[in-house]
């Protein structure tokens, strides 16, 4: 009781106005209790010449430089702006597999398997929102699967015959074709596998037919995300000599041996058989090691440079876009995506924003391609608020 009478005191000597001097300085509460006067002023004073006035007697910091002026409203933020983000920036990764019916990806909510007709539906749905490139992933049946890999140059495998779809109905899109074993290896790699070790050379003779055999089904771009050491060259060299000088090449530049490309393994069925994929793929811990890569694959005929995983190693996207005059790109690999969305979906995060702010940080560190499941989601929301 004596504690609550002191607090009621106390608050009543303060229930008059608190006024303060011109210059902020001094403090005169109407009936200030004499046992608290002297403490409120050494809280609430400014010391003396920290602050000028303006001439009608507002607080002035004596700055002339202000950021903020670039920032005062949203006219002057998109006059100023560094960084833009459209759907031309975009590729999107479409899941394929021989069945006549789709099937969702647990792991990758909004995802799914689809048939080769709701592939093509779905690229021309992503079409109408500005979306114009798209890379294909294939799920193979396991009876189709084998050391070598035969069935990736198989003419009227799956893949062939969807590049053939898109351009047919969508002939001005853009086509990339994965070029890698692990979708049809046996052993869950990315090249020959022979007494537990993976086998660069003889690789890169099954990659150069793939990518033959993508280029005749029309696809604009291989993509060989393996890791062999001199597969970009032999690719280069096997496409010219057929005469496909136009394909173009993205390299999977800076592919590291990372944790988050879980649910896309899933996607595909396409987990290592056996140990992990540390032989080919960059360690994590290395970022010097980009520049060893990227300048192999700019000299043996590259035409895109790509880093992957995408948001963890924008720091290895940046060292790139300062090293190149080739375009960069990067992947927003499963896991990314995977992780946004489970938070998105407890109501953790805003994902509209947080996706866009995402897929902008990836522009702004330097990538100027983004492949991304969020491809056509993000380019509808780009429609309805061009202004990130």
């Amino acid at each position: 009781r004596k504690m609550l009478g002191l607090f009621t005191a106390a608050s009543s000597s303060f229930a008059g106005e608190a006024r303060f001097s011109a210059r902020g300085a001094a403090w005169s509460p109407r009936s200030a209790s004499p046992s608290l006067t002297g403490v409120i002023p050494d809280i609430a004073t400014v010391p003396e010449g920290v602050l000028s006035r303006t001439t009608s007697g507002r607080p002035l910091v004596d700055q002339r430089p202000r950021p903020r002026r670039n920032r005062k409203s949203a006219a002057v933020r998109r006059m100023v702006r560094e960084t833009s983000l459209t759907p031309a920036n975009f590729v999107y990764p479409l899941f394929i597999h021989d069945v006549a019916e789709n099937a969702e990806i647990a792991s990758m909510p909004g995802c799914e398997r689809h048939s080769l007709p709701s592939m093509l539906a779905e690229a021309q749905d992503a079409w109408q929102y500005g979306v114009r490139s798209f890379i294909l992933f294939p799920k193979v049946e396991d009876e189709l699967k084998s050391n070598r890999g035969e069935e990736s140059y198989n003419p009227e495998g799956i893949v062939p015959r969807a590049v053939r779809m898109i351009k047919e109905a969508l002939p001005e899109s853009i086509v990339f074709t994965d070029i890698a074993l692990d979708p049809y290896s046996s052993m869950g790699h990315d090249g020959i596998v022979e007494d537990g070790k993976i086998l660069n050379d003889d690789t890169i003779e099954q990659l150069c037919k793939q990518a033959l055999c993508h280029a005749r089904a029309g696809s604009d771009c291989v993509a060989p995300s393996d890791m062999m050491d001199g597969r970009v060259g032999a690719i280069r060299d096997a496409l010219d000599a057929e005469g496909f000088t136009d394909v173009s090449i993205l390299a999977y530049t800076a592919k590291y041996a990372s944790a988050y490309y879980g649910p896309f393994r899933d996607a595909l069925d396409s987990h290592p058989g056996f140990g992990d994929k540390k032989t080919y793929q960059q360690d994590p811990a290395n970022g010097r090691e980009a520049y060893i890569e990227a300048e192999l694959d700019e000299a043996e005929g590259a035409d895109i440079l790509l880093v992957k995983p995408g948001l963890p190693y924008l720091d290895v996207v940046h060292r790139l876009r300062q090293s190149t005059s080739l375009p960069v790109a990067a992947y927003h690999v499963s896991g990314e995506y995977s992780m946004l969305k489970a938070a998105a979906e407890r109501g953790w995060l805003d994902e509209r924003k947080v996706a866009l702010e995402t897929l902008l940080c990836f522009r702004r560190a330097g990538a100027d391609i983004i492949l991304t499941y969020y491809a056509k989601q993000a380019s509808k929301w780009l429609m309805e608020e061009p202004d990130l």
